[in-house]
């Protein structure tokens, strides 16, 4: 049996983070259009709570599935799309907004893909940065923290398809 996670960044924290990205996207997007790319499955909850926290009218939301954990804990270093934009983005700024940039691997394939569609900017909104693990150097133009080399859940974030409802981000230890 897997041991409940121990916290890392309470439901409080997350929540004031999230709370002032909102307003810097919304500072930096104000009076343009703006589209929302949600990374499925880890990035929904946070995603929901940050279009939330940005007042903007004019915000569209579209998704885009990626995987390249399977259900273990280490990256398989392949990326497949498993759900694609339901929508063009050409000449439209795109906010990607991920869960976690780790190895940067996911990340690196996915602006490449997307700079196939010729939008006309892509910058990334991540909730969690691990560099001990950067194998691809990523710009974050919006982060929300971050930590150290350990494996998390919570928030979206899960152990082969567990934990991802916790209002928390959480460690496991064994």
């Amino acid at each position: 049996m897997i041991p409940k996670p121990k916290v890392m960044l309470s439901r409080e924290q997350i929540a004031a983070r999230v709370a002032e990205l909102g307003a810097q996207i919304t500072s930096d997007y104000r009076d343009r259009p703006l589209v929302l790319v949600p990374i499925l499955k880890g990035s929904f909850l946070f995603a929901a709570d940050l279009a939330r926290a940005i007042d903007l009218v004019d915000v569209r939301i579209d998704f885009l599935g990626l995987r390249s954990y399977g259900s273990g804990v280490e990256t398989s270093g392949v990326v497949q799309i498993t759900y694609d934009l339901g929508a063009p983005i050409e000449d439209q700024d795109v906010l990607i907004v991920e869960d976690i940039v780790d190895t940067g691997l996911s990340m690196r394939y996915l602006l490449d893909n997307l700079a196939t569609r010729r939008p006309r900017s892509v910058k990334i909104c991540s909730l969690l940065h691990k560099p001990a693990r950067t194998r691809a150097k990523i710009d974050i133009d919006y982060l929300g923290f971050t930590i150290e080399d350990k494996f998390v859940v919570g928030y979206g974030l899960d152990y082969a398809e567990k934990f991802r409802n916790l209002p928390f981000i959480g460690v496991i230890e064994s």
